[in-house]
């Protein structure tokens, strides 16, 4: 008679450098690790992405080092690859982070752009525990047109899987993806390649609180921010290949009690980040202020730096980028990155003249500045009103919405609704979010790795700048 064992996988995802849930989440790993190694039943411990975010200064000072030594001490022993981690960190930094790391990092679809995987990647991972063999793979979200600009190759997920799974089929008992591609691409993909067994979700920050199924395939996900921790259990029969059983539950962390080791790993990390942030940049002799709903001079300001970083006809970006004004004396790069938190980039694009003259209506329209948005890198309240370079618009508020403007001058000469500009502004526009006619640019090219506060930090440094800012670009009907 063949003998019964349980194989456990505790995992988290989309942690997005939650450091606050970080000790909660220690614990209750670690809870869990020792009543697993007291029933002598074998478990994994695993993240599916996006555990790191530039968002947090103990990430953005540290270059994500804290998170690393967090997920080392919290003792997990395979990770896989979010868009947060890809497209915030460069491949220099990646290779830092991981190059040694006490876990396997697992990316079955991304490459360098010259075909190879780095050293520190491993496209899968095969495991055996009491006789039974158990493979992983991980794979994230494609986005390959900026992917390619940070020197990677990251391969459609599922084109690679379907040829994955069917060679790891036959040398496992039982497949494993971490998945960082969103609940409806899970869906798909236990349809298209329906011999994985278990599919551990993230990226669309969804809380499976019971297990979904789509055919024999098990999907699994644990929500966001480090709010639970998800437990899958699999039955397998030693020597038959033969799964006897699958289950899944989420663990929420928010009651349980903070592990003082890893309070003060993180306090020690915050310290270092604060101090590598706080050298001064510049000295500022006037506060530079922000308004969401009005022309500011610090949105001015970026709106020129846009302008000035790339070569292009104007520039457009939503003033709720900026989450606060710059105070009169020395400006850090620790006060930009408070201001300027997103992990956005400057973009630029063709748009027509009329959706130009569109989005400039839309910035008139309390509706629209007041939006909420969420997602997309934006770590904001609302999407504000349109700060611009290049442009200068004549308006009349007593007119009805979406009939305001009176006259658009670029570069002093009329608009004109049929000709194409060159437009600096910001990737989050291009996934249709915020300024929706935005969306409708063409010929986009992303300017990576900096994001808006490097843009802003240059731009603060560049003689006459501060003054030029608060020249007026919107003119009001006398």
């Amino acid at each position: 008679m063949h003998r019964r064992i349980r194989v456990h996988i505790l995992h988290t995802n989309d942690i997005h450098s939650h450091f606050d849930q970080m000790p909660r989440i220690h614990t209750v790993l670690e809870t869990l690790r020792k009543y697993l190694q007291g029933s002598d039943e074998p478990f994994f411990t695993i993240d599916v992405g996006d555990y790191m975010d530039r968002v947090r200064i103990e990430t953005e000072g540290t270059n994500g080092l804290a998170n690393r030594a967090i997920m080392s001490a919290t003792g997990y022993q395979m990770v896989t690859l979010g868009n947060n981690e890809l497209l915030t960190f460069s491949k220099e930094e990646l290779t830092s982070l991981y190059q040694d790391a006490p876990f396997t990092v697992l990316a079955t679809n991304v490459k360098d752009l010259g075909g190879k995987t780095p050293s520190w990647i491993k496209r899968k991972s095969v495991r055996e525990v009491e006789g039974c063999r158990i493979g992983f793979l991980g794979v994230t979200i494609s986005f390959p047109t900026v992917y390619e600009l940070l020197g990677w190759d990251v391969e459609d997920p599922f084109e690679v899987l379907a040829k994955e799974v069917v060679k790891l089929r036959q040398e496992v008992d039982l497949i494993v993806v971490l998945s960082h591609l969103g609940l409806g691409h899970d869906r798909r993909l236990a349809e298209l390649v329906p011999e994985i067994d278990v599919i551990l979700g993230s990226h669309t920050h969804h809380l499976l609180e019971t297990p979904e199924w789509v055919g024999s395939t098990m999907i699994a996900a644990a929500g966001k921010f480090g709010e639970h921790v998800g437990h899958v259990t699999v039955e397998m029969e030693q020597g038959t290949r033969r799964i006897m059983g699958m289950s899944a539950r989420c663990l929420p962390v928010e009651k349980i009690k903070a592990d003082r080791g890893i309070e003060q790993k993180i306090l020690q990390y915050g310290k270092s980040a604060q101090y590598a942030l706080a050298k001064p940049i510049l000295q500022l002799q006037e506060p530079l202020p922000i308004d969401w709903n009005e022309e500011s001079a610090l949105g001015n300001l970026l709106a020129d730096g846009l302008l000035a970083w790339m070569d292009a006809d104007c520039s457009l970006v939503n003033a709720g980028q900026l989450l606060g004004g710059l105070e009169m004396g020395d400006v850090s790069r620790g006060r930009l990155h408070e201001i300027c938190p997103h992990p956005i980039n400057p973009c630029r694009m063709r748009l027509s003249g009329q959706s130009i003259r569109l989005t400039l209506e839309q910035a008139l329209v309390k509706e629209f500045k007041n939006r909420r948005i969420k997602g997309f890198g934006f770590r904001g309240e609302q999407l504000g009103t349109i700060n611009m370079a290049g442009i200068e618009a004549t308006y009349d508020l007593s007119a009805p919405p979406m009939e305001r403007l009176r006259e658009v001058m670029i570069k002093g000469v009329p608009l004109e609704d049929k000709k194409r500009y060159q437009v600096a502004t910001i990737d989050m526009f291009t996934f249709g979010v915020g300024y929706l006619e935005m969306e409708k640019g063409e010929e986009i090219e992303y300017f990576l790795p900096e994001f808006l506060r490097d843009v802003l930090a240059h731009q603060l440094q560049q003689k006459g700048a501060i003054q030029h800012s608060w020249k007026r670009r919107w003119h009001p009907m006398k």
